[in-house]
């Protein structure tokens, strides 16, 4: 199961922050099709947020058509968002980790690494969708 996580300096919504995290897992193959998601319960008790926020992110991901909830049960994975086989994350993983070690060793702190990452990643997709 999944367990959240919330960054209250990366100016992203909580309940968008939510919704983030569950994609994500759904892509790396970490969520499948029949899991189920935390219960909004547990999810205020460990985050110490409104439940609201959280049925919002749960609502949106209904709305996606990626969980649907099951009353008195709990909200379950309806498909998966794994595009690519799973075998190809380990090597892209490892040389990544590689990565993050020379910018370490640069005198990077996380936060220029993070700065360096998406400033990078943005501009990649700029130059493909061209």
């Amino acid at each position: 199961m999944i367990e959240f996580h919330l960054d209250s300096r990366s100016g992203v919504a909580p309940y968008m922050q939510l919704i983030q995290q569950v994609r994500q897992a759904m892509r790396l193959g970490l969520l499948g099709e029949g899991d189920q998601l935390p219960t909004v319960k547990d999810v205020v008790a460990h985050l110490a947020i409104n439940p609201n926020t959280v049925l919002k992110a749960y609502r949106e991901l209904e709305h996606e058509g990626l969980v649907a909830p099951r009353p008195g049960v709990g909200t379950f994975v309806t498909r998966s968002l794994t595009d690519q086989s799973l075998a190809a994350h380990g090597p892209l993983r490892d040389e990544l980790k590689s990565w993050l070690g020379r910018a370490r060793k640069a005198g990077l702190d996380d936060e220029s690494i993070q700065a360096l990452f998406v400033s990078t990643f943005r501009t990649s997709i700029e130059e493909t969708t061209r």
